[in-house]
């Protein structure tokens, strides 16, 4: 019988580890808290720190958005409910890089939940009733568009920056290593056979390895930097002034060891071998092993989160799923071209 560490010792033909997707958050550290608002609208020139303020702000980068838009000649689509934003956006990227040209491709606006400020009289405050109104903020669940710029990079390639224009202003970036790692692989005059996401075949697979461990948080910073300069922006010269600015945080990163195994008939031998050897990992005594930390499953301090193991087989392409709190690893196996398997960690 075949061993999950025999069937990668000897019959794969490509073994390559590498960061998969990356999603990245940005915040706005003086806009956290209710009088970093008002002193946000005191700074832009409000004598009186009105949610008004903020009302004109949107109006401003909605405006900035439309005629970023225009200028530029993007596509904009509205996307349905439940609808593949990324099978929306595929083809216009797919354009920009059969031309070879960078820039956004697409904007797209999508309806979704966000905690945002909202601002309030204080009608329990006694220098409201003598012509001096006060205002209370408060975070709270708002349903509002949403704008997707779908971005085209000569580094990354397809990518993707989520910007909301309510306060305080959240945006989102994501990008992929693999993307990224094909961009650099071509540069290098290393020739490849790429998947959808990942590779088929690297003619140098110990420089492709040394490539993709280059990857690091200053490439991202940069890509990051570069786009949030061409795209609009919540914020005008005076906010710049004083430190209004966007630190960015990961919130997803997902790590790829993809193997392509010599045929089909070894990648259902590991997929197989993969199930014995994970089934019950999703346990809590199980787990506990893996990260060395005691599972409490009753009493007054359960610990919290999803603990389990699925097999799952949605057409052809199985895959296996362990859950750790809000963590996950996958491992899926599917038949690509010339009946070469492929599995993916």
């Amino acid at each position: 019988m075949w061993s999950v560490s025999r069937l990668l010792a000897e019959r794969v033909t490509l073994r390559l580890s590498s960061v998969d997707r990356v999603f990245v958050a940005g915040y706005v550290p003086q806009l956290q808290t209710e009088g970093q608002v008002v002193r946000f609208l005191l700074n832009r020139g409000y004598r009186i720190p009105s949610p008004a303020g903020l009302g004109h702000n949107h109006d401003r980068l909605i405006g900035e958005i439309d005629r970023f838009i225009a200028a530029h000649d993007v596509p904009v689509v509205t996307f349905g409910k439940r609808e593949r934003k990324e099978d929306v956006a595929r083809p216009f990227l797919a354009g920009a890089e059969r031309e070879g040209r960078e820039g956004v491709v697409l904007v797209g606006k999508a309806q979704e939940r966000v905690m945002g400020w909202r601002g309030f009289k204080d009608r329990a405050d006694p220098r409201g009733q003598k012509g001096h109104p006060h205002f209370v903020y408060r975070r709270q669940a708002l349903f509002v568009n949403h704008f997707y710029f779908y971005v085209w990079d000569r580094d990354w390639g397809p990518a993707f920056f989520k910007l909301c224009p309510y306060a305080p202003y959240p945006m989102w970036a994501w990008c992929n290593g693999h993307e990224w790692a094909k961009r650099q692989l071509a540069r290098a005059e290393i020739g490849f056979e790429p998947l959808d996401n990942g590779f088929r075949s690297i003619e140098d697979p110990v420089a492709a390895e040394r490539l993709c461990a280059r990857l690091s948080a200053d490439h991202l910073r940069r890509f990051v930097a570069k786009w949030t300069r061409v795209l609009p922006s919540a914020f005008v010269d005076i906010d710049a002034e004083v430190g209004c600015r966007y630190d960015w945080s990961v919130r997803q990163l997902e790590m790829s060891d993809t193997a392509v195994f010599d045929r089909p008939v070894s990648g259902r031998a590991w997929f197989e071998a993969a199930i014995r050897d994970h089934l019950d990992l999703g346990r809590p005594e199980k787990v506990a092993l893996v990260f060395d930390r005691h599972i409490r499953r009753r009493g007054k301090h359960p610990t919290p989160g999803r603990f389990a193991t699925e097999v799952i087989t949605p057409g052809v392409d199985p895959h296996i799923q362990v859950r750790y709190r809000a963590s996950k690893v996958k491992a899926y196996f599917k038949v690509v071209m010339a009946g070469v398997a492929a599995g993916e960690g």
